[in-house]
């Protein structure tokens, strides 16, 4: 018997279980790039006095004005922009819900946020190329079997007549 078919043999459970595991990879992937983006949006919001209106704390609008320098758009729009983004596509990213859209979205919104951040060091760069390079797995692989979106293609675009 030869190398190769020895190696090939040995290699096949060992696939065959990473394959098994991979969705629970990308769900990990999902609720770990989900988590960063959400906190960092809980932390730009203040709850008013009248309490169910939440909005922008100021020190958020100054971060925007006198730190940030987004293109193209004035820092309010930027502000509220931002936190939007920050708030609603993690979500959609953690239950896999247009979770390929949600990567991409929130991989400009990464590249924007280091743009913009001229303050920003080493270390908070190399954190912001981990997130990147985490959302392109996303990009390319998918939200993985365990999201909103394997159920639906499950259920209506498997199904015959599709």
């Amino acid at each position: 018997m030869s190398i190769a078919p020895a190696v090939a043999n040995l290699a096949k459970p060992i696939i065959r279980g990473l394959e098994y595991l991979s969705p629970l990879g990308l769900l990990g992937i999902r609720l770990w790039v989900a988590n960063v983006f959400w906190k960092a949006g809980l932390t730009k919001i203040a709850i008013g006095e009248d309490f169910p209106f939440i909005g922008l704390g100021p020190s958020t609008l100054m971060l925007f004005q006198y730190e940030y320098s987004v293109p193209l758009i004035d820092y309010k729009t930027a502000a509220y922009l931002g936190t939007a983004t920050e708030l609603m596509f993690p979500v959609f990213l953690a239950i896999g819900l247009g979770g390929r859209f949600a990567a991409i979205v929130l991989f400009v919104f990464n590249i924007v946020a280091v743009i913009s951040y001229p303050g920003l060091n080493e270390a908070g760069v190399q954190q912001h190329q981990l997130w990147g390079l985490m959302l392109l797995l996303l990009v390319f692989y998918g939200p993985g079997k365990i999201s909103v979106d394997h159920f639906i293609r499950k259920k209506y675009m498997d199904s015959p007549g599709y």
